[in-house]
């Protein structure tokens, strides 16, 4: 009886989400028509005929584009990136282009699960020269090289120093749930004097935020505080199974972190929206990564910030979630194979394509070659856990494709309006994780 009514709690929360998803933003295009003059030995000749590319992160949809546009000058090569974000189905896009007869040259990927779906579809690209120079590509079961990997992502709650300093606290002592459990409340004593409206800046709507809390966030049950490729957590759920004294744990943290957040972001807001009341400086902290660095810049955003671990243990854990948040694959039917490859190389290995990804999309290569530090305020701060060895995999991107739109997401969501409790988490989360993989 308690399953058939969990059951149908997680119903009504999807069908919603189904509702909501609808008005997430459109897909970003275009296609610059101006061709250059000059080619390079390095380069494949332009066929005439444009590549198009499927980028997940919309973030880097600007300086991306600014990017082709240049390499079309360069080589001739019209390139289209088309970019979905946000809560955007990228997968159930992709898989529209694919019946339609419309695959792009180059999409994008996000791991194991992902692969599964796409695997029949990639090229292998072992033989590129960029492959021999990153230990973050995408390998399949044989070895082959199938990802083109253009960054190192790390996540965690993102803080504003200046707050945290005003209230008395070091955000290097945030390493436990009972370290975060005082902060929050020091800092909520004194939200008046700071001038915000809430600890956190929080959203657990699942149709459009599914991605931050089934993946990212529960990614830190999964691989938090272990070593490096420890699968222990990632295998059981595999096998639909749960830890259930740890899945309680990271319940506990989580309930800190919403009772902390603004309702009305939590409950029913965007990516935008939570980005927003961080970035206008009304909260101290924001469950987001390195990645918003290139959108800081537009509100203006002047105070010192840093990534501290998503703690959730009474144990201590130092380091945050860093690896390849995806890759991109180019499609093996397509006719501009050759034409994909130059493109990636010219990303990966030239100066123009290194000082894009570091210094314009202000994201950590993965290439050794590329010796640019990031400038932006976080992926800087992310550096210095990458160097110091302080990271844990993302053993998140092995789960079963879908399963945080359309499983996990949602008991995120019920936890945070209050509809279930701790238990209640406990329970819906092992249920839904072993209905799903069944």
């Amino acid at each position: 009886m308690k399953k058939k009514v969990l059951a149908m709690a997680m119903m009504g929360v999807m069908a919603m989400s189904l509702m909501t998803g609808c008005g997430e933003k459109a897909a970003s295009q275009t296609g610059d028509s101006q061709a250059g003059t000059e080619q390079t030995q390095t380069q494949a000749k332009s066929s005439g005929q444009a590549i198009r590319i499927v980028n997940g992160k919309i973030e880097i949809d600007e300086p991306l584009k600014a990017f082709a546009k240049k390499y079309q000058e360069k080589t001739g090569q019209e390139v289209i990136i088309e970019s979905l974000g946000g809560g955007a189905d990228i997968n159930g896009t992709l898989k529209g282009y694919l019946a339609a007869g419309n695959m792009p040259d180059l999409f994008v990927f996000g791991g194991e699960g992902d692969f599964k779906t796409w695997k029949d579809y990639m090229t292998d690209l072992s033989g590129e020269e960029w492959a021999s120079q990153t230990e973050f590509s995408f390998k399949d079961e044989a070895g082959k090289v199938v990802g083109f990997p253009y960054a190192v992502e790390g996540f965690g709650i993102t803080y504003n120093k200046d707050i945290l300093e005003k209230a008395g606290v070091d955000p290097a002592s945030l390493t436990s749930y009972d370290a975060y459990k005082k902060a929050f409340e020091a800092i909520d004593s004194k939200k008046e004097e700071l001038g915000i409206t809430a600890v956190c800046s929080v959203a657990a709507e699942s149709g459009q935020m599914y991605w931050s809390t089934g993946n990212h966030l529960f990614g830190y049950y999964l691989s938090g505080g272990l070593k490096r490729g420890d699968t222990t957590y990632i295998d059981m759920l595999k096998e639909g199974k749960t830890d259930t004294g740890r899945l309680g744990e990271f319940a506990d943290y989580m309930k800190l972190l919403f009772d902390y957040s603004d309702p009305t972001t939590l409950i029913s807001g965007t990516y935008d929206d939570q980005l927003a009341l961080w970035a206008q400086g009304k909260t101290a902290f924001i469950t987001q990564g390195n990645w918003i660095d290139p959108s800081l810049p537009d509100y203006q955003v002047s105070f010192d910030c840093g990534i501290a671990p998503f703690a959730f243990t009474k144990e201590e854990m130092k380091g945050i979630l860093a690896d390849c948040p995806s890759w991109w694959a180019v499609y093996n039917k397509g006719t501009q194979i050759d034409a994909a490859k130059a493109f990636l190389k010219e990303l990966a290995l030239s100066e123009e394509g290194q000082k894009c990804l570091v210094t314009e999309c202000g994201m950590i290569s993965p290439y050794t070659s590329n010796k640019l530090s990031p400038s932006t305020p976080l992926a800087m701060n992310l550096k210095t856990y990458v160097d110091s060895g302080n990271t844990y995999s993302w053993e998140w991107t092995k789960m079963p494709e879908g399963i945080a739109m359309n499983a996990t997401g949602a008991v995120f969501e019920l936890y945070a309006k209050g509809q279930i409790d701790r238990d209640g988490f406990v329970d819906m989360m092992s249920t839904a994780i072993a209905d799903y993989v069944k």
